[in-house]
């Protein structure tokens, strides 16, 4: 690869941000309350973590546990606090009832992002037909990223989906880039290289003693030493 890959790492917080910098992120998710599986932080949060790095940060929109919107107005208010405070790029994906894209709650949120990149999150590994989901996202302003394992299960599971669905690189739905996460270990990593996926998450595999603990430098500097081929 011309171009080293990319690594970003969850961060709840300033110490996790400067942490996860200095072992050799490329790249943050800010989130709160992982027991929800990650929801938006706050304005003052992502501002504390802006003013520590200067790395790229990429903000969860989600307020509620799930992959329904919930209130999507407060969704939209809270996009465009974030854009107010400086936020530049953003994580988000909503399901319908049915699994399917809810197309119209993606369309509100991301008319209120000016075009910033955003990534549309593991929404897509519950999706009924992930497919069909990506198709009819296609051409989305600032879509960017599908953060993925391929499976809900996990990378373990979704391997095989992961290799495929990077075989379709540049096919309409398929010209974002993968960001793959959930479950995700080093030695997965050999065989998505392989495949040309160029872009992995890590969020627990950051954390040696849990998401109690903070973000340890040499456990993020060991995934930025094995995706450079150095480990």
């Amino acid at each position: 690869m011309s171009e080293r890959a990319v690594l970003e790492v969850i961060a709840l917080g300033v110490e996790d941000a400067v942490a996860a910098q200095a072992g050799g992120a490329d790249r943050l998710e800010l989130v709160t309350d992982m027991a929800a599986d990650g929801l938006t932080p706050s304005v003052q949060t992502f501002a504390g973590i802006r003013a520590a790095v200067d790395i790229d940060l990429r903000v969860m929109l989600r307020l509620v546990d799930g992959f329904a919107v919930g209130e999507v107005e407060e969704v939209v208010r809270v996009a465009r606090a974030m854009r107010e405070a400086g936020a530049e790029e953003f994580v988000l994906g909503f399901l319908d009832a049915d699994g399917g894209v809810d197309l119209r709650a993606v369309e509100r949120v991301v008319g209120v992002l000016d075009g910033c990149r955003w990534t549309f999150h593991r929404a897509v590994d519950r999706a009924a037909d992930r497919d069909a989901l990506r198709k009819q996202l296609d051409g989305m302003p600032g879509l960017d990223t599908y953060l993925t394992a391929g499976s809900a299960a996990g990378v373990d599971d979704g391997l095989a989906t992961l290799v495929s669905e990077a075989g379709k690189g540049g096919e309409p739905g398929y010209e974002q880039r993968i960001l793959v996460g959930g479950g995700l270990r080093l030695d997965h990593v050999p065989t998505l290289l392989a495949a040309g996926i160029d872009a992995f998450h890590i969020g627990g595999a950051a954390r040696p003693e849990g998401w109690d603990g903070a973000v340890s430098v040499a456990a993020v500097a060991e995934w930025r030493a094995v995706l450079d081929g150095a480990a």
